[in-house]
């Protein structure tokens, strides 16, 4: 068997066991989802942004909130920025790249809104620039990171920073932690008998 496959599966299962054993990251993800249905009570959306894997992610998660995800229900309003390309090529074309999420935001945003940023390093500067334009109009920000936080970590209301310095490990912890805040916000937004 090659060694690669044993080594990213143990590598993988490394990092969520120490977000497993860090209760202060724990109750973080419980923070983040409590707050996103507080938002969502009250008439505000979660928006999702991200670049590559990350803008993948970012369009997943959003889905997960605006579909469906363990039970049929009506949908949340959530959405991830980049989805609109012909907005994307046009901003990034006339006012350059690091500026694509923060004019969405000044466009679209109201205070009680909830920015959810996704980065391995958390110094995506489009995702920093949209986290200060956020800041300005009351829009809580989220960063989903890896373990050092970068420049989001410094700037969100909520870092949820996965213990790892390996971009796949990372990636694979966001979509778990995105998981499990979308199955808290389902289930409190649509409680079962």
């Amino acid at each position: 068997m090659d060694n690669v496959i044993t080594r990213s599966i143990s590598e993988s299962i490394n990092t969520k066991q120490a977000i497993l054993e860090n209760n202060e990251l724990l109750q973080r993800i419980q923070d983040a989802a409590t707050t996103m249905v507080s938002a969502l009570r009250n008439g505000h959306r979660i928006l999702w942004c991200g670049n590559g894997g990350s803008a993948a992610d970012a369009q997943h998660l959003a889905a997960e909130l605006s579909g469906r995800f363990y039970f049929d229900r009506p949908p949340l309003n959530s959405e991830a920025l980049h989805c609109n390309t012909s907005y994307l090529t046009a901003v990034a074309n006339d006012y350059g790249y690091d500026l694509i999420y923060s004019r969405m935001i000044d466009g679209a945003c109201t205070e009680g809104d909830i920015l959810v940023g996704i980065s391995t390093s958390g110094n995506s500067k489009n995702i920093v620039n949209a986290f200060n334009k956020a800041k300005q109009l009351g829009v809580t920000t989220i960063a989903l990171t890896g373990k050092k936080g970068g420049e989001m970590g410094k700037i969100a209301d909520l870092l949820l920073n996965v213990p790892s310095d390996d971009t796949p490990r990372i990636q694979e912890a966001h979509i778990m932690v995105g998981h499990i805040i979308c199955e808290i916000v389902e289930k409190q937004m649509f409680p079962q008998k």
